[in-house]
């Protein structure tokens, strides 16, 4: 059996500020979190590339439901770690529409915000690439919530999000996970 070194990450404790993100989009701009003003959240979305049917699936359904989330004040972006062109594919094929795309999202980056790295196995996969997680970021740039996954095949409920946040908003529901000792 392969030993694995032993290694720590940073745990991103909610109520303080979010990390810096920057990426390049589809769109020809670049996006910064720090210029992001929505009614009440901007939701950060961690996919790991198009190499990934199941992140595939998760985005269509985002796109989807994704005026519902803009109507309760939540702007959302999805990113992953691909290429310009590798992006635009994943675009493509998931038909996806007015959802912003980000990409080249760095390994330093993808560490920065906690997510879990994983090497590329198969020969679809990049090298290295940065596995699903979910962020409700505050218009302020606190964190809200945070949902980052090890594995492609469990993420965060879009309908339940939604259904939760419509509670949130309206009750001013306090941070959550902000006590770490």
């Amino acid at each position: 059996m392969m030993q694995l070194e032993t290694k720590t990450s940073p745990k991103l404790i909610m109520g303080n500020p979010a990390p810096s993100l920057e990426v390049d989009t589809l769109t020809g701009s670049r996006w910064s979190l720090a210029e992001q003003n929505p009614a009440q959240y901007t939701m950060v979305v961690f996919y790991r590339g198009v190499h990934c049917p199941v992140c595939q699936q998760y985005i269509a359904e985002l796109s989807q439901k994704l005026e519902a989330f803009q109507k309760l004040g939540v702007e959302a972006i999805a990113i992953s770690g691909d290429t310009q062109a590798k992006a635009q594919q994943f675009h493509d094929q998931g038909n996806l529409q007015n959802l912003t795309i980000g990409y080249g999202l760095t390994p330093d980056d993808m560490r920065r915000w906690g997510l879990y790295l994983s090497k590329g196995h198969f020969d679809s996969e990049p090298a290295v690439f940065s596995e699903p997680a979910l962020f409700l970021v505050k218009p302020d740039g606190q964190l809200y919530f945070a949902d980052i996954g090890t594995h492609p095949f469990a993420r965060p409920n879009l309908e339940l999000l939604l259904q939760g946040l419509e509670y949130v908003i309206a009750n001013n529901y306090p941070f959550r996970g902000t006590e770490w000792n």
